[in-house]
């Protein structure tokens, strides 16, 4: 069970970055954005190609930059050429598929069992710094007259990959916070809102739309190129229906925490997204659904989280009238 547990907040913390960038897209700019299942693609390709190369760090950035030049081209169609938001998405994705098959060397399947990953890297660094930190407060302790014997097992043992996900997860909601109070973020804010008013405000929301897709697709590619070194493949169709899982995942994190700030937003995502996986893992730990019906499974829970507040409000609004009519006995 805790191996499960542990797979579940590993693989909802990956995803909370796609849930992430639907936050920026759909409750920030107020666009739907149907580029996602194919830009998560994107960064996957990307990042297992560069790893198979040698250069799994470089792969992870350069996921980020393809995935904000498919923001770019989504905004393009949008505000540029007057595609509507969810044609445009539509088209781009339609396009990113031979992209990322161009990018996976025209295969519609690629891994990387045998190379480096950042998760490799990273738990082999932790390993090499705690080889240093032990030979340091050796030599201290043998300044003193005294012998310490360290054990073999690592501090962080086989949740290296968890604090890892965890640690990006964390930083690029800070830093998607962080900008999102800068006075390009408060535009990017104001164009979701209200679009008259902020071009009224001499502020071109052609370029606050291009900068908010643009942040959420690298976002999603982000999520991408981290799912696929972490499962060391990927496949040309692994991102079909992303996109509803990451807005289930926000529509979760919400409907527990709420939506008033947008610290409380992006906390929500993530809390969202872990809940989830929870669920999910829990399900298929407890054989209550048959391995054949994952599909039907990932179906039902994504329907509940998406109807999840007009379930809540039906039940408010019935405890309201019940009330009323106890009161109006009386």
């Amino acid at each position: 069970m805790l191996y499960v547990t542990q797979t579940a907040l590993e693989l909802g913390f990956l995803y909370a970055l796609v849930a992430m960038a639907l936050f920026v897209s759909y409750r920030i700019l107020d666009i739907a954005d149907l580029t996602t299942d194919g830009c998560f693609v994107l960064g996957a390709a990307v990042s297992v190609t560069c790893a198979a190369a040698g250069h799994p760090v470089l792969g992870v950035f350069a996921a980020m930059l393809a995935g904000s030049v498919a923001g770019f081209v989504t905004a393009f169609l949008q505000t540029r050429l007057g595609v509507p938001s969810i044609l445009a998405g539509i088209v781009t994705n339609i396009g990113l598929y031979t992209v990322n098959l161009m990018a996976m060397g025209w295969r519609s399947n690629l891994s990387i069992l045998k190379q480096d990953t950042i998760f490799t890297m990273f738990r082999d660094l932790v390993a090499f710094l705690e080889t240093k930190v032990e030979s340091a407060i050796g030599f201290v302790a043998g300044l003193f007259g005294a012998e310490l014997v360290f054990s073999d097992s690592s501090v962080i043992g086989n949740w290296y990959k968890t604090f890892l996900v965890a640690a990006v997860t964390v930083l690029m909601g800070v830093l998607v916070l962080i900008f999102l109070r800068t006075r390009l973020g408060l535009s990017v804010r104001a164009t979701g809102d209200n679009r008259d008013m902020v071009r009224a405000s001499s502020i071109n929301p052609t370029f606050t739309i291009t900068v908010g897709l643009c942040i959420a697709n690298a976002l999603t590619a982000l999520s991408g190129a981290m799912v696929g070194q972490y499962q060391k493949t990927i496949d040309i169709n692994g991102g079909t229906g992303i996109v509803v899982i990451g807005l289930a995942c926000l529509i979760i994190g919400e409907t527990v925490l709420g939506r008033r700030t947008v610290t409380k937003g992006v906390i929500a995502v993530i809390v969202g997204s872990i809940i989830y996986r929870l669920i999910y893992a829990i399900v298929l730990y407890t054989k209550v659904v048959p391995v054949d019906c994952l599909k039907l499974l990932t179906a039902v829970i994504v329907g509940l989280a998406i109807a999840a507040p007009t379930i809540k409000n039906w039940f408010l609004f019935q405890r309201r009238k019940a009330f009323a009519r106890r009161k109006g006995g009386c």
